[in-house]
């Protein structure tokens, strides 16, 4: 278990064992890769004396070895070494032809062995041991103690006050915070409480802060850990360490264990698992079940997890006496996405101009983690160009960028791309606000923004929508088709512009046709063959194999819809052409255009005669 941060003496410690592990082998590489060693008969080694050519010699218990003198041009010492013969006129000689020598005791194969074995062996185990303490906060022997961290309740500095947009999952939540407070009020009539509690939901949408606001509300202590935070590189090591934070949490008790993405962990075991990594993960599995059917709820231990992959979890995870009971934590509506905005705000002087109902309407499907980006991100607009305060305009534009990007005013387009870019987001935004059933148009840009949008046509719903009629699925796909048929009609050619438009427009056909049974021809069936599971969806069965005739039915109804929609869209522009040409050229000379404005134009200029009927 960790109870703090790693310590600061882990790195200075690593830098004094590599440091010592370079003064016992570096010298000796040094040395061996600069000399050049050749052992020669003791006669010749007496010839060399007599020649002049050793400039020291050193003697051992057992050997001579003499160093030669470098001659022009050498960088490598030569050393030549010879066996010991008792030759009592050797120093003499050495004496007289001015050749150092010295005497040297040699540990001989054991010293060498001590020096390149030993040591460096010593020194690795060293390391390995401050390494694991450093992650740990333990040593080798404790790995398969729990990693997960523990926070006091003052700790968690988070409260139901810290968390909004998610009402309905609160309510839930505090019937535990009631029994951690309150065991006696439930034990008295016989009733228990949930073993488990599974939050699942979309990324972002704050899981992981409700369970701490769980336990600063409950003032309980609070284990945190991820689920791949069990999994170790060393076999059981994660059932270890799942007994040992069961353990822990009970002589804590009541507290609450919270682990984060248990997907990492619970995934849904093979028929036939396969050695290594998985069966090890499976193992750890095995171990949490286990854990899970044997500690006791009197003694107020409960255990927490969130994951938005709730679809991939395994089935014995899920069932009641386990994670008794899913809470899901949905995506905020425009109530939910002001308040939350409202708690990221606290601490942001906001300027005068500044609405939060007109903020929350215009981040339709943002969670809680975008809302707090947006925030931030208007805060260092704001602070950038040296504003007292965060105003509207901050807001406007870090929503741009949390959709679309950084803008990139200083990309070069020729004269030819940015026609073609202002005609296609003119259609778009006209087709938009000339069918019935699509959002209202909020900007039209032509400034490149992001990886690859070149423009773009933002739209705002008016409301927060859950379902879609078909007629209103066909209106988008009219207006997802306006910006690739404004190029027909204007430059008689198309471009890769539309690629993005083309493929969502295909899926959407596609669902209609496969899933919402809204073909005329194919009737109200569905034909989701090979279809992955999707979000919350617990009960998912494969499709069945579908026929080459009904594939091929599928296929020509989605053709039709692609292409019926088509022959409307440009019925629509052909009739509006003349608004079209003063959009795009107006576009083209101030580079966004708002939605007022859009709709001013469109109510001041009359529609071209009529050419082609709409379909």
């Amino acid at each position: 278990m960790q109870t703090g941060k790693m310590t600061k003496r882990f790195f200075p410690s690593l830098f004094v064992i590599f440091l010592l592990l370079s003064v016992v082998t570096v010298p000796r590489i040094a040395f061996s890769a600069f000399t050049v060693t050749e052992k020669i008969p003791y006669s010749d080694f007496k010839k060399l004396i007599q020649a002049n050519k050793l400039e020291e010699v050193i003697i051992d218990s057992a050997t001579m070895k003499g160093i030669l003198k470098p001659e022009e041009g050498e960088k490598a010492k030569k050393i030549v070494t010879t066996v010991k013969i008792e030759d009592p006129d050797l120093i003499k000689e050495l004496i007289a032809h001015n050749v150092k020598f010295s005497a040297t005791t040699n540990g001989g194969w054991g010293q060498s062995l001590f020096l390149l074995w030993f040591i460096p062996m010593i020194i690795f185990l060293i390391l390995m041991t401050r390494m694991r303490r450093g992650a740990t906060g333990a040593g080798l022997m404790s790995i398969g103690k729990s990693r997960a961290n523990l926070y006091i309740d003052k700790d968690t500095g988070v409260t139901f006050d810290d968390v909004a947009g998610v009402d309905e999952a609160k309510e839930e939540l505090k019937e535990v915070i009631d029994y951690l407070q309150n065991p006696q009020k439930y034990q008295r009539l016989g009733g228990k409480i949930p073993k488990g509690v599974l939050l699942v939901g979309p990324t972002g949408t704050g899981k992981t802060l409700l369970a701490k606001a769980v336990a600063g509300e409950a003032k309980v202590p609070f284990f945190s850990i991820g689920g791949s935070g069990f999994v170790e590189m060393f076999v059981g090591v994660g059932a270890a360490r799942v007994r040992d934070l069961f353990a822990q949490a009970q002589e804590k008790a009541p507290c609450i264990i919270f682990i984060d993405e248990i997907d990492a962990l619970g995934k849904v075991r093979a028929a036939a698992p396969i050695s290594g990594g998985h069966e090890e993960r499976e193992n750890t599995l095995n171990q949490l079940l286990l854990e899970m059917d044997g500690f006791d709820t009197r003694k107020g231990v409960i255990l927490m997890a969130a994951t938005n992959r709730p679809e991939i979890l395994d089935p014995a995870l899920l069932r009641p006496g386990r994670f008794d009971r899913h809470i899901l934590v949905d995506r905020p509506d425009i109530k939910g996405r002001e308040e939350i905005l409202k708690v990221h705000c606290k601490n942001v002087k906001l300027g005068k101009d500044v609405d939060i109902k007109i903020i929350a309407a215009r981040t339709p499907g943002f969670v809680g983690a975008d809302l707090a980006n947006v925030v931030n991100e208007a805060a260092l607009l704001a602070a950038r160009v040296g504003k007292e305060a965060v105003g509207m305009d901050s807001f406007e534009e870090a929503i741009n960028r949390v959709i679309a990007g950084l803008e990139k005013k200083k990309r070069v387009m020729s004269k030819r791309e940015q026609e073609i870019i202002a005609y296609h987001e003119s259609g778009h935004a006209l087709v938009a606000e000339s069918v019935p059933g699509a959002d209202k148009v909020h900007r039209i840009s032509i400034i490149p923004r992001g990886i690859s949008a070149l423009g773009y046509t933002l739209q705002l719903p008016t409301e927060d929508r859950y379902l879609l009629t078909r007629s209103e699925l066909m209106d988008r796909l009219a207006v997802l088709l306006g910006g690739r048929v404004a190029e027909e009609i204007t430059f008689n050619e198309i471009s890769t512009g539309a690629q993005n438009d083309l493929e969502r427009a295909t899926d959407i056909a596609m669902s209609m046709v496969r899933e919402y049974g809204m073909s005329e021809k194919l009737g109200p069936m569905t034909f989701q063959n090979g279809r992955r599971p999707q979000f919350l969806d617990l009960g998912f069965r494969a499709g069945r194999e579908l026929s080459e005739e009904v594939s091929k039915d599928i296929d020509n109804e989605v053709k039709k819809l692609i292409f019926d929609t088509h022959e409307r869209v440009k019925g629509i522009l052909e009739e509006n052409k003349d608004r079209l040409e003063i959009l795009a050229k107006l576009l083209l000379e101030k580079e966004v255009i708002e939605g007022e404005e859009l709709r001013k134009i469109i109510s001041e200029t009359a529609p071209s005669p009529k050419k082609t009927s709409s379909v």
